[in-house]
């Protein structure tokens, strides 16, 4: 940030009032350069890929108390920083690079959210959910539009509540069943039900149900894709239906967590007298 302030200070009128600066004109190529330099920073922060790769060996080992402020908080700033610095402070070059930031989302969209499903570690899992879901929030600052970004906005709250929320659900469970693999955690709804069923609401809020918050999040960053001036039509049928695709892949490795418990519930009181 002091080399930004030191070069925007140096390049126009002097002054460190942020309102100023974003409304002074800079050279377009400076713009570009300290506009890369926080893209990467904010990259590795928030995660984007393909600086994604710390995040979930960072979660797969730490506390979850650590979890929680990594997802609900940390993370989250990375992406305060696109919408604060970048695009705020840096419209011109954020107007060049947004188609780039439009695609990275929709790839990071597939990839994070197919990746998720083979991972046996609960909070890998959870880990790399949240790469998935930081895709729709690029989206929405790539869309240039206000409704996009107002998306993108509710997503970082939407998902930053829900993200912590299931890293403590996954930390608490361990401290009372010693597991962090699927295939070891079977049954867990029957030693704690109240966890199983706090952690299933929240694994339906995560994969926008309907009436949820990140539900509501995800449909205006679609209406700010659509709405959007810069690109063209086909370009926003395009990154609507991959965005689409990566919504499928989202029930698939949420549900897959809780799914098998809620079998061996069913046959758990299927095989007891008093059901009979």
């Amino acid at each position: 940030m002091g080399v930004l302030g030191i070069g925007l200070y140096g390049s126009n009128e002097p002054t460190f009032n942020f309102e100023t600066s974003a409304n002074q004109s800079y050279p377009v190529a400076l713009e570009i350069i300290f506009y890369i330099g926080f893209l990467i920073a904010f990259a590795v922060k928030s995660p984007i890929i393909p600086l994604q790769t710390w995040l979930p060996d960072t979660h797969g080992e730490a506390h979850y108390s650590t979890c929680m402020l990594l997802a609900g908080i940390l993370l989250k700033m990375g992406a305060y920083g696109l919408v604060r610095i970048n695009m705020e402070l840096l419209p011109h070059a954020h107007s060049i690079f947004s188609p780039w930031l439009m695609i990275l989302g929709a790839i990071q969209i597939i990839y994070a959210a197919s990746t998720s499903l083979g991972q046996r570690n609960l909070k890998k899992r959870i880990a790399y959910s949240s790469v998935s879901h930081m895709g729709f929030i690029i989206i929405g600052i790539g869309s240039i539009s206000d409704m996009g970004l107002n998306g993108a906005i509710l997503q970082i709250i939407s998902h930053g509540f829900i993200g912590a929320a299931l890293f403590f659900l996954a930390g608490t469970s361990y401290d009372r069943i010693r597991l962090l693999y699927l295939e070891e955690m079977g049954g867990m709804a029957i030693p704690i039900p109240k966890i199983f069923t706090m952690f299933s609401i929240l694994s339906m809020a995560s994969l926008a149900l309907p009436g949820m918050s990140g539900f509501i999040a995800e449909l205006i960053v679609f209406f700010g894709i659509i709405t959007s001036q810069k690109y063209l039509l086909m370009t926003k049928i395009l990154i609507t239906f991959v965005t689409a695709i990566g919504m499928i892949l989202t029930p698939i490795y949420s549900l897959s967590i809780v799914t098998p418990d809620v079998l061996r519930i069913q046959a758990f009181y299927c095989t007891n007298s008093y059901f009979l």
